[in-house]
């Protein structure tokens, strides 16, 4: 098992999310109602609340700002047992992203940069890592040119007793050639999904792209997941496949930072890669069946899932 002090150390931005549930988009210039709203902190929280709820401790490394939305999400993570790590400053308030969840489950993001995106070298240059650490960062880190290169060239001197694990995201397409290679160079847990791993890859099989994906980099370990179907993941130890649990789809957004986060937190606790796999993809089954996001569930209603409903991984 990890020292107690190792923790997740979180760049994926933290924002405030406006969830709304409605049937279906509107057609342009037209109206939709909404049946349902929710406000409360996103991105990056999906993430650390996940390992949170595992029992893993958790550092937020990102700029909130000052204002209401900064207020908000300062007492949403300080609420979930979350670290901050810097000091508000500035005088613009957290960005926000407007959610809009269709009668399927699927959701469509419009987003309003803010703080966030003011994080510099020097607050980077302040936080000090222990041994152990895993440092989660995302596409949304690296795709706006007013932070990536500053956190790609901190993520690229960081020691390598520190595990970087970076999901590229649904934006990795719109990441600088030069600003992503020298991500996954520093990557050594890659996380994605099917559709992400396909920028990469052709197969639409989700063993077979993570096989390839850690065949062609330095990655110690890559995980593709692959909706209701599970996931998969090539190691040092092999390849397998684990598979999905029943769900009832209400809102599939934050699944796969959910996924991420428990990924990690059971890694870091000793659990065994085929274990940590299943876990994740009964929390994201859990996850789904509700409204908004950070929604992972905690790891005791985890375990009641896999014992309701066993599952085994597949290798070769």
């Amino acid at each position: 098992m990890v020292a107690t002090h190792a923790r997740v150390v979180c760049l994926d931005t933290v924002m405030i999310d406006f969830a709304l549930i409605i049937d279906s988009l509107p057609a342009r210039g037209g109206d939709a109602l909404s049946s349902r709203r929710l406000m409360t902190a996103g991105g990056g929280y999906n993430v650390m609340s996940a390992a949170r709820r595992q029992g893993v401790n958790a550092l937020y490394v990102g700029q909130l700002g000052v204002g209401r939305f900064a207020d908000i999400a300062r007492g949403v993570l300080l609420n979930e047992g979350i670290q901050v790590a810097l000091a508000s400053r500035g005088d613009l308030d957290l960005g926000v992203c407007v959610v809009l969840v269709d009668q399927s489950g699927e959701r469509t993001f419009v987003t309003s940069p803010g703080a966030e995106l003011t994080l510099n070298a020097h607050e980077l240059s302040t936080v000090s890592l222990v041994s152990g650490d895993v440092v989660y960062v995302s596409g949304y880190n690296v795709v706006y040119a007013a932070v990536a290169r500053t956190v790609s060239e901190w993520l690229a001197a960081l020691p390598t007793e520190v595990v970087v694990a970076f999901d590229p995201g649904p934006r990795a397409s719109d990441i600088a050639p030069e600003i992503l290679a020298r991500v996954l160079e520093r990557t050594d847990w890659l996380l994605c999904n099917t559709a992400e791993a396909q920028l990469w890859v052709s197969s639409d099989d989700a063993l077979d792209c993570a096989s390839e994906l850690r065949g062609r980099a330095q990655h110690s370990m890559v995980v593709v997941r692959d909706g209701a179907n599970g996931c998969a993941a090539a190691s040092a130890q092999g390849l397998v496949r684990a598979p999905g649990f029943a769900a009832h789809v209400v809102d599939t957004n934050g699944a796969g930072d959910v996924h991420n986060g428990v990924v990690i937190a059971e890694l870091m606790m000793g659990t065994s890669l085929e274990e940590a796999l299943l876990r994740a993809n009964a929390a994201a089954s859990i996850a789904i069946a509700s409204f908004g996001p950070a929604t992972c569930p905690t790891r005791n209603l985890v375990d009641e899932l896999m014992l309701a409903q066993p599952r085994e991984v597949a290798g070769r």
